[in-house]
């Protein structure tokens, strides 16, 4: 198992860089994203759910002076983001993909997406987690810049440029602070270590406070958190359909790992100092883009507006701090990185059909596109949350996880009141999801609708396949769940000191 991790996190990038000479490319990427799929069931067949824990270890030491190493390892969290990671790239690569100028260089650039996550998560090290992310990032500005959708791509391509550049900036300088917080001579970037470190309080609270604050904001930027979030909408909207399916699905959820592994494991008082910060603009991504999305007039945007509205509900996971809340927000990042792939799967089938996503052009597709019809209501009502769906799992734990959090010292606070308004955004989502379905599946057939073929197979085998997933983890979410038991995964701070209190929990 110890090789495999190794394979997983090397081949992927070996295969992105031997498309960029000349090795086929969609079929290279396919090839490359089956072989991920399968290792990551293995390691999670695999993983010792009673243990616990990091598993199936690696570590070398490259740069002792500075502690830098090559290491690889596994976890609850870890195998739901490397299953997330590559059921999603499979989708990616089956959908229909339009003929490209330069076909080599499109298709590394969405494996080097799929393969940069999926060595972000595996690392232990936090050196290249940042270095692994970053290279998943720059062929995303390529993609939307050069095949994107729209007059206005190049102009999308920069302003996603230039947010998650200063995002990764900022959070570079968070990762460095917190490297060098810890004791001169026991400098190290491997995380567990840190985390041991952390535990014995050797950050005092206030540097926790500023530390935290920049990481909340690095990691925040990346997720999109309120108001720094004008980014994504527009960027999804201009994106090819598989890059919005990788980067609204699978690298968006890094910022959300990067918070629970790092920021609240190793500063728990700073997480605790930064938390009414933090609802205060959760509450901004649920209720105010929440109804940016109800004023939306066209699928895409519609799309993009929502997937930075449920990025709320994770935050609020990461501003509870407890175990209940985090096994959620695991929950919830699959299932909704499923369902947003998903349903971009379906906007690009859609756009590339009738030529357009407004909602006034659309109606009616249900007579032309039955299966896409079809699909898309399973689609829109996992990411609504019915019951059935992994969202909704997910949802109803980080609800109730968050709710919990201090009610016995505190009673209803700001957090309860967040998760009230987390309850409105549920609301939000069905009027806006439901309006679209009807706008553009139902009625009278419009003029583009009148000429549409149905769902091709590939992007059928894609939806399918997500929806799936998504129907599995949500009548059986113990499958991922159990591999959260009894290993660390919740941090608070001790009462009157600087420790670290870990959680040891069951499954619910």
């Amino acid at each position: 198992m110890d090789i495999l991790v190794n394979l997983l996190l090397i081949i992927p990038i070996l295969a992105a860089v031997a498309m960029l000479l000349g090795a086929p490319g969609r079929l290279t990427g396919l090839v490359v994203s089956i072989f991920g799929l399968i290792s990551s069931v293995i390691l999670f067949l695999g993983y010792d759910a009673d243990a616990g824990g990091m598993q199936f270890l690696t570590k070398i030491a490259l740069i002792p002076s500075q502690g830098i190493t090559y290491g690889v390892g596994i976890d609850g969290l870890t195998l739901t983001m490397i299953l997330l990671t590559w059921i999603v790239a499979v989708a990616a690569f089956a959908v229909e993909q339009p003929q490209q100028d330069r076909p080599g260089l499109y298709n590394s650039c969405l494996l080097f997406i799929a393969a940069g996550a999926n060595a972000a998560f595996l690392t232990t090290d936090l050196f290249w987690m940042y270095a692994f992310h970053e290279l998943a990032l720059i062929p995303t500005f390529l993609l939307i810049g050069i095949w994107g959708w729209g007059s206005d791509r190049q102009g999308a391509a920069w302003k996603v440029t230039l947010y998650l550049g200063l995002g990764s900036l900022i959070l570079l300088a968070g990762l460095l602070a917190l490297y060098l917080a810890m004791p001169e001579g026991q400098r190290t970037f491997d995380i567990p270590t840190m985390q041991a470190m952390a535990s014995q309080g050797v950050i005092d609270a206030e540097t926790q406070q500023w530390i935290y604050l920049l990481l909340l904001i690095g990691f925040g930027i990346l997720v999109s958190l309120f108001p720094f979030h004008t980014w994504a909408p527009t960027a999804y909207a201009a994106a090819p359909t598989p890059a919005a399916m990788l980067h609204a699905g699978v690298l968006k959820k890094f910022g959300l790992y990067g918070l629970l592994r790092v920021a609240n494991t190793m500063l728990p008082e700073g997480a605790a100092a930064c938390s009414d910060l933090l609802l205060t603009l959760v509450l901004g991504n649920i209720l105010f883009v929440g109804l940016a999305a109800i004023s939306q007039r066209q699928f895409d945007l519609t799309l993009g507006y929502s997937s930075v509205m449920h990025m709320g509900y994770l935050f609020l996971a990461v501003a509870a701090t407890n175990a209940m809340a985090t096994q959620g927000a695991a929950l919830l990042m699959l299932g909704h990185g499923l369902s947003v792939a998903a349903l971009f799967a379906i906007c690009g089938e859609i756009r590339s059909r009738t030529g357009t996503t407004l909602y006034s052009e659309l109606g009616g597709l249900v007579k032309a596109m039955p299966i896409l019809t079809f699909l898309t209501g399973f689609a829109l009502f996992a990411s609504i949350g019915l019951p059935g769906f992994a969202n909704f799992a997910g949802e109803l734990l980080v609800f109730f996880g968050a709710f919990s959090h201090q009610w016995q010292a505190t009673g209803f606070g700001l957090i309860q009141y967040t998760v009230v308004a987390g309850l409105i955004g549920v609301v939000f989502s069905a009027v806006y999801m439901l309006r679209a379905y009807k706008s553009m599946c139902f009625g009278e057939p419009a003029g583009k609708a009148l000429v549409a073929s149905d769902i091709n197979p590939g992007a059928c085998y894609a939806v399918g396949t997500l929806i799936v997933a998504l129907l599995l983890f949500g009548f059986l979410p113990s499958l991922l769940l159990q591999n959260f038991a009894p290993a660390e995964v919740a941090v608070t701070p001790a009462t009157g000191s600087n420790s670290v209190v870990v959680a040891k929990v069951e499954t619910p």
